[in-house]
């Protein structure tokens, strides 16, 4: 039986993992051994910080919505202003409730009064 070798596969590989690395410090992007560990770890974050940026722009979406929503009525809080959403049967998402408090304050001004006259009615 003939001798298989894996330079071609090996190579590949190798020539994989540091373009990954590029731009890395030191043997971390240029030593394979250190940049498959660097490149390794990476990955982990960057699986688990995609979880991560999607709680973190659901919470300045509410600080935002609160502000504006203090802004307009400083009795009102977030909570009570969702609620009051919830009771008027207006369904509006939190991401574009925020865009609407800081780029068109006049129109998220009006959904404050409909909600609060929607809870009010219900």
């Amino acid at each position: 039986m003939s001798r298989v070798k894996s330079g071609k596969v090996t190579h590949a590989r190798h020539k994989r993992v540091l373009q990954d690395a590029k731009g890395y410090y030191g043997q971390r992007s240029r030593a394979f051994k250190t940049a498959a560990q660097a490149v390794d770890k990476a990955n982990q974050y960057a699986t688990r910080d995609r979880k991560t940026r999607k709680r973190n722009f659901r919470a300045l979406w509410i600080q935002r919505i609160n502000a504006a929503v203090r802004a307009i009525d400083p009795a009102l809080t977030y909570s009570r202003f969702v609620d009051a959403l919830s009771k008027s049967g207006i369904e509006v998402d939190r991401k574009v409730l925020a865009d609407l408090a800081v780029h068109e304050p006049e129109a998220f001004a009006a959904i404050v009064e409909r909600a609060r006259a929607g809870a009010a009615a219900a």
